[in-house]
């Protein structure tokens, strides 16, 4: 991705990915022979806690500091003195207190997941997959998810969170699937085998929610270059088929 598209995607402006870049928050990514900056899913991750982080009211030192803490606990730190600010501006900012509370709650708890701050919809599905597997693809699942926290549309979120939760019991069976077909060429027999059993895994819902355009639009490509050949061309078939399946249901 170029600056401007994972502005776009994470819903920033180009400014302000360069004053984060500036600042010391958001690494510079490798760039192209031509010059021009090179941005993967693991850059929009954090961009979007950046921009988590700095709505919920945080200053760029405090977010900062935030981030720099892997297991969360100056992220808790940080929320209780917002919180306290929040208090004193009751009528101003109410909302974001709201906002906050589970947030902090997750975090005296221990329960922040490393991927936060994210909404509680996240943070519920997220304690559903249980402990973190040594599983590459449950690494970029989890960035995944973490970034789709930002970028779909508060409206939509709870529903597309209840709707993955529903894969939550085969996600490490999906996982060690996907894992298997990280050194396979695309057209390998083991693909459309996977294809199969990833697809008898997602709920017929999901298909109402997959097209052609969908699986080619710019979040569904970024995703897909993370990927291997053979675990993009996997991920890819099993979604036509729970697509086919609600056709042929309908």
């Amino acid at each position: 991705m170029r600056i401007g598209e994972i502005a776009a995607l994470v819903g920033v402006t180009p400014r302000a990915v360069r004053h984060y870049h500036q600042s010391g928050l958001l690494p510079e990514p490798v760039r192209r022979a031509n010059g021009y900056r090179e941005y993967g899913v693991r850059d929009a991750v954090l961009l979007a806690r950046i921009r988590r982080l700095t709505e919920l009211g945080l200053g760029l030192d405090e977010a900062r500091d935030a981030l720099a803490d892997d297991e969360g606990r100056g992220l808790v730190d940080v929320l209780e003195g917002l919180a306290d600010d929040l208090a004193r501006q009751e009528a101003v900012i109410r909302e974001r207190r709201e906002r906050l509370a589970p947030l902090l709650a997750a975090a005296r708890a221990g329960r922040l997941p490393a991927e936060g701050p994210v909404s509680p919809e996240l943070t519920a599905l997220l304690a559903g997959l249980g402990e973190v597997p040594e599983s590459p693809m449950a690494a970029k699942d989890r960035e995944v998810l973490s970034l789709l926290d930002t970028v779909v549309p508060e409206s939509e979120r709870a529903g597309l969170m209840e709707l993955i939760g529903k894969v939550a019991a085969d996600a490490h069976a999906v996982y060690a699937l996907l894992d298997g077909l990280a050194g396979a060429a695309p057209d390998a027999p083991g693909v459309a085998e996977a294809a199969r059993a990833i697809a008898a895994c997602l709920p017929d819902e999901l298909g109402e929610r997959v097209s052609d355009a969908e699986l080619d639009d710019g979040l569904a490509r970024t995703v897909f270059d993370e990927l291997a050949p053979a675990q993009a061309a996997a991920v890819r078939l099993a979604l036509r088929l729970v697509a086919e399946r609600g056709e042929d249901a309908g």
